[in-house]
């Protein structure tokens, strides 16, 4: 039965004769035939042209958001969002949030009264569905999320990349005919590299596509996985930076406070990551609907204006947030404030029926309380810098949050291009912090947002 089911492999190995044990390549648990995604070289022409789709939307994404970032808060804003909002006085830093919400409000309202019933969820139609992705509804929604967020809104900037990267798939997939099951694949390799593209983080968007959004490291999902994720990343280079999205981060020395502050961390930073999630299931379980859009959006907004006021690192999605934790600039009390705020106002944000993502509120939360209780824990035991702690902190709360592990230590190291002598503590917090959460519950930030069946 082994030599039959060996020379029924897709696709079928140049080499016909075994070696001299006679046993199976396909005995090694991820060396598994290609199953009902046959890996055609029609299909790696898709994977390609994929790659090359999701770059180029990222790069038009990403130019949207700097210019309407730049309108609003100045020349610079879009890659230098935080100083530009710290140099801005009040009115420009409360205006640009009241325009989002009136423009993301009337827009999403229109959108989706003339486009209903179209998919514009990557994670619901790779899971559940049959891959495919309405396009006109896909692309006006990434744009308003653009907007808005360039515009200061706490959402993510990564879900529009992601989306468009899967319409890519799904577009090309049905041109060309795919069955469902390579459709699906081929939108999460779209996803996947749509993270990649706009973050400049290859390896982490293939563990993404095929720890999250696939659920398996198999050679079938993790080779077309990279090469989508790879060619996307390399076209976004003809815009975006080739550098770490956080730069000039130290690289820290391990130290034998943080690895037990990481063991004792872990667990903790679970626990919360589970209270977020279900915070984030029932904001988008009571997102608002119907012509209450038109209006939640511009008070949502505004709230998060007047926290604004007090603490301007609440704008955006929290990327130079996070950068301030990762070197340790900030103390005790502005760290729980940014760690209290953040997450309380994104989901408000996301409640009001907006759209955006959540992957770097979510990495950004758990910097600022990384770095929160690493400077705690330095009145303890002192010797090692904050922003060691932020980066375990960051990397703890992404696995716990996306269930995803192996995901987080890759996207981590790849944005920072930092914290390899810090691996050990990474993992030990990334461990216990993804398997409280998952015990305690199990859900992600992404199978939290899931609509009905």
């Amino acid at each position: 039965m082994g030599a039959s089911f060996e020379r029924r492999r897709e696709p079928r190995p140049l080499l016909s004769r075994r070696i001299a044990s006679g046993r199976g390549a396909m005995e090694q648990p991820n060396a598994t035939g290609d199953q009902d995604v046959p890996l055609t070289l029609k299909f790696w022409l898709l994977v390609l042209l994929t790659g090359v789709g999701t770059g180029v939307f990222g790069i038009a994404l990403m130019l949207l958001l700097f210019g309407v970032s730049d309108l609003a808060f100045g020349p610079g804003a879009g890659p230098e969002f935080q100083a530009a909002v710290l140099a801005a006085s009040w009115p420009r830093r409360v205006v640009p949030l009241l325009v989002a919400g009136v423009v993301g409000g009337v827009g999403w309202y229109l959108l989706r009264r003339w486009t209903p019933g179209k998919r514009t969820d990557v994670d619901d139609t790779i899971w559940t569905g049959d891959g495919t992705l309405s396009f006109r509804r896909s692309a006006g929604t990434s744009v308003l999320s653009e907007i808005v967020v360039g515009l200061g809104a706490s959402l993510g900037r990564e879900a529009a990349p992601k989306l468009m990267g899967g319409v890519c798939g799904s577009l090309l997939g049905r041109w060309a005919g795919l069955s469902v099951p390579q459709r699906r694949l081929l939108v999460a390799c779209g996803a996947g590299a749509g993270l990649a593209a706009v973050y400049n983080v290859p390896l982490g968007g293939a563990l993404f596509t095929a720890e999250v959004l696939c659920g398996t490291i198999r050679l079938p999902v993790m080779l077309p996985a990279l090469a989508c994720s790879g060619v996307a990343t390399l076209v976004a280079w003809a815009y975006l930076p080739s550098s770490a999205t956080y730069a000039q981060i130290p690289d820290y020395p391990f130290h034998a406070s943080v690895l037990v502050w990481a063991l004792l961390a872990g667990p903790l930073v679970g626990v919360l990551a589970s209270g977020f999630i279900r915070l984030i299931a029932w904001v988008d379980h009571h997102q608002a609907k119907g012509r209450w859009v038109l209006v939640a959006p511009l008070a949502a907004f505004g709230v998060l204006a007047g926290f604004g006021l007090f603490l301007p690192q609440l704008y955006g999605n929290g990327k130079d947030m996070a950068h301030d934790a990762f070197v340790g600039s900030g103390g005790l009390l502005l760290f729980g404030a940014l760690f209290l705020f953040k997450p309380l106002l994104t989901c408000l944000c996301l409640g009001s029926g907006a759209s955006g993502g959540l992957f770097t509120p979510t990495m950004s939360t758990g910097a600022v309380l990384g770095a929160f209780l690493g400077t705690a824990w330095s009145l303890l035991w002192p010797g090692a810098p904050v922003g060691a702690y932020a980066m375990i902190g960051a990397a703890a709360m992404i696995g716990a949050g996306m269930q995803a592990p192996l995901a987080a230590l890759a996207l981590v190291l790849e944005l920072t291009h930092s914290g390899f002598a810090l691996m050990v503590p990474m993992m030990a917090a990334t461990l216990t912090a993804t398997a409280v959460a998952r015990y305690i519950d199990g859900y992600s930030i992404y199978s939290a947002r899931l609509s009905a069946r």
